[in-house]
């Protein structure tokens, strides 16, 4: 990795690049750089792509002031991604959002459509934080029983901390095989690089500041006027944001694909990398 700090709209963003700096620049945005594993981003960057990935505000080694109290809004967040393309000279990009991602790469077609050459959608739905719309379907009521009523981890221990991480990732994981080792690996690795704010871990490792973010106006009735060609990924067994969401996205985006990852749930599991790098590459090669 090659992290490196920028200042942009008055905080520091901690960016990381891939690949070889000719190579069409694909702007992968999760939470953190670590949302989108390493070993997917380099399968990425050896088909021929610039990646970039970096933390959001509160993420990683971004400035962190408040997790728990954002100061910013949903729109702020998209001005940062514009500021990312910016400080590395690209007019342009290939832009793939994750999660919290997919909400900032929407409206980065949406208000910034000369910026984005096209758009991936993973694991993310048209609707911000809150109820989903009627015709939407709602998070798995297992799953957010079970993030209510989990113990909560003690935050000072590592051990802790993972165990806590990886049983939220296996209630969130598909149908498909747990590489418990794996998770772990992961998560250690996004807690390793988690600023010294108390709450800089949690919201690296489950983004829990963003569902507080101010995310109006709603943009959903704007989405077909969405001009950059779009691949929609998602999970088959996704209980967080179920494959409704995607399928949504799919129909109101004009000419959107859908891309249905069998077995698969609100995660990148290491097992499904060669498929969705594929299928990303694919449609980057426009």
């Amino acid at each position: 990795m090659t992290e490196t700090l920028i200042q942009i709209n008055g905080v520091e963003l901690c960016v990381d690049t891939l690949g070889k700096p000719g190579d069409p620049t694909l702007l992968l945005i999760g939470t953190t750089i670590l949302s989108w594993p390493h070993a997917l981003a380099a399968r990425l960057a050896d088909g021929g792509r610039r990646v970039v990935r970096y933390d959001l505000r509160d993420t990683g080694r971004s400035t962190t002031v408040d997790p728990d109290a954002p100061g910013y809004t949903l729109r702020d967040l998209v001005a940062d991604a514009v500021g990312v393309l910016d400080a590395l000279g690209s007019p342009s990009a290939h832009v793939a959002g994750l999660g919290v991602g997919g909400w900032i790469a929407q409206l980065l077609a949406l208000d910034h459509a000369d910026r984005v050459a096209s758009l991936v959608l993973a694991g993310t739905r048209p609707t911000a934080p809150g109820r989903a719309d009627r015709d939407l379907p709602e998070h798995d009521e297992a799953v957010m029983r079970f993030f209510m009523t989990a113990p909560k981890p003690d935050w000072s221990d590592r051990d802790s901390v993972l165990d806590h991480a990886v049983a939220h990732a296996r209630v969130l994981a598909g149908e498909g095989p747990f590489d418990e080792a794996d998770v772990r690996e992961g998560a250690a690795a996004i807690l390793d690089r988690a600023g010294p704010h108390p709450a800089n871990a949690r919201n690296s490792l489950a983004a829990m500041s963003f569902a507080a973010l101010d995310c109006k106006p709603r943009w959903r009735k704007r989405l077909p006027s969405i001009t950059a060609p779009t691949l929609v990924v998602h999970g088959a067994d996704d209980p967080f944001f179920p494959i409704g969401n995607a399928e949504a996205l799919a129909r109101e985006i004009p000419g959107a694909r859908l891309h249905v990852l069998p077995g698969v749930g609100a995660e990148l599991p290491r097992r499904a990398h060669a498929e969705i790098a594929e299928a990303i590459l694919s449609h980057t090669a426009l």
